[in-house]
């Protein structure tokens, strides 16, 4: 799969260019803003994003909701967020919504860390929206694209908390770096 270069509106107001004509582009897809299993997993990213960076990725972060309902969740994160509330760029993509997203029991460990991980800024009225635009049930996925535009390795997820970790990312990316 290839895709073409366009710029991104990001949520915060600024614009990300996917590909990246100079670095590798990690495009993952979330579900809706305030999402308790999505900050678990963006946390990660957070915690190891100088890493990331140092083997020439890019994050960029797309969730079917606005950027409106966005902007409160992701002001503190070091990288570019996309709202997709039509839905666009995952069916471009090719990403599902499914219930399993959350009955799979491989994903209730998640769910359980990231509702307690959340309770206390659900408690200062932090709350994700009751019915997020695009539904709970969607599915993550991981796409490294290269600068041309080559998606080089891809990721479906089978339920809500099914993405790759930080190790598996920067593997992929020493993988195409020890084949030049």
């Amino acid at each position: 799969m290839k895709i073409s270069a366009r710029d991104r509106v990001t949520v915060l107001g600024g614009t990300v260019r996917v590909p990246d004509p100079h670095r590798l582009v990690h495009l993952q897809f979330r579900r809706f803003a305030g999402c308790p299993v999505c900050n678990l997993h963006l946390r990660s990213i957070v915690r190891r994003h100088d890493e990331i960076t140092a083997h020439g990725i890019t994050e960029v972060v797309v969730f079917h909701s606005s950027a409106a309902d966005l902007r409160p969740h992701v002001a503190d994160l070091p990288f570019a967020v996309v709202g997709d509330p039509a839905k666009r760029l995952y069916a471009e993509f090719g990403v599902e919504s499914a219930p399993r997203s959350l009955l799979d029991p491989r994903a209730w460990g998640a769910i359980a860390r990231g509702l307690a991980r959340d309770l206390a800024p659900v408690l200062r009225g932090h709350r994700p929206p009751p019915r997020p635009e695009g539904g709970r049930l969607g599915l993550p996925a991981d796409f490294l694209i290269a600068p041309d535009g080559e998606v080089v390795a891809q990721k479906r997820g089978q339920h809500a908390y099914d993405q790759w970790s930080v190790t598996e990312l920067l593997d992929h990316a020493r993988a195409l770096t020890s084949e030049d």
